[in-house]
């Protein structure tokens, strides 16, 4: 495979649970190199993909590719690229970090012992744990096991990382350290980044995906997005008890609390009046438009104008 681009191209992927969620509904998305946004709320379908795409689980109908693999029929092969940081990634309380990123090196099939001890202290250091490397992995905090958890992941450098809620219960230090680590990978990978925080994905990511109740809602580069909701955004700041009147008068996208009042973002293509105005859109308002309903139909029509 050596350094070429490689992408991930998933094609009308539908996975219903025994119990009768669908939690994917007929997904199709190509993946390029480089960090890639999966955003949507919890439950909306992520983990579940993450997981198929990791051959922990089978969907019912569809196809993958990862560059010539077939995700589905050749899990082997995926498996020997794959890096997957799993939400909830189970750790030896009493193992030293060192110790079992050994372990972990030896089940990727990393035999020889010398060129293994070379590896893990690369990636020790790569991931800013060599000075913890001797404490034991029951004592790191939050931050500190995120990272030994992409020091794992990236035993044997995958062509596909796949990190699933990552930021969730950090620090704001140490989520500026991990989302830096991570976008130094993106450079020869599809690295996958599956979060409902918006702001993992808007520092980090060129494209990305909104995905709610197992759809696709859209697909974009993020600066285009925002850039797509200039002059459609209005702002007002008003008493809680006002909302309910405006929810029916305007199309709401998003209320925040502030200092006691709320904040209201309406969407709309003219002027509201009543005191609103106009603000400059981020990708939390294109997130919200677009889990309204509002906009997505508009930024695909640009897309496919653009194709032709």
């Amino acid at each position: 495979m050596g350094n070429h681009p490689i992408s991930l191209s998933i094609r009308n992927v539908s996975k219903t649970y025994d119990n009768g969620v669908q939690a994917l509904n007929n997904i199709s998305l190509d993946i390029p190199n480089g960090m890639y946004g999966l955003l949507g709320p919890n439950g909306a379908g992520k983990s579940t993909l993450m997981r198929i795409l990791a051959t922990l689980q089978e969907p019912d109908s569809g196809s993958i590719k990862l560059g010539e693999i077939n995700v589905l029929k050749q899990q082997d092969q995926v498996r020997q690229t794959l890096g997957y940081l799993p939400q909830e990634f189970g750790l030896y309380p009493k193992a030293r970090a060192e110790d079992m990123l050994d372990y972990f090196a030896v089940l990727k099939g990393i035999t020889n012992r010398a060129s293994r001890r070379e590896v893990v202290e690369a990636l020790l250091k790569q991931t800013n744990l060599w000075e913890k490397r001797k404490q034991k992995l029951g004592t790191f905090s939050g931050g500190m096991k995120q990272r030994f958890g992409v020091a794992a992941a990236l035993l044997g450098n995958p062509k596909l990382m796949i990190v699933d809620e990552p930021t969730a219960g950090l620090d704001p230090a140490e989520r500026v350290r991990f989302l830096n680590l991570l976008s130094d990978l993106g450079e020869n990978s599809v690295v996958i980044l599956s979060t409902h925080i918006v702001e993992d994905v808007s520092e980090l990511c060129t494209r990305m995906a909104i995905i709610n109740k197992g759809q696709i809602l859209q697909e974009a580069e993020p600066l285009k997005a925002v850039e797509g909701l200039q002059g459609l955004i209005w702002r007002r700041i008003v008493e809680k008890s006002m909302l309910p009147e405006l929810e029916r008068e305007y199309k709401v996208i998003s209320t925040k609390l502030l200092s006691g009042r709320t904040v209201v973002h309406v969407y709309s293509d003219e002027n509201p009046g009543n005191s609103f105005e106009l603000v400059a859109p981020d990708l939390e308002d294109v997130y919200f438009a677009t889990m309204a309903g509002h906009h997505q139909k508009q930024v695909m029509q640009q897309e496919r104008e653009v194709q032709l």
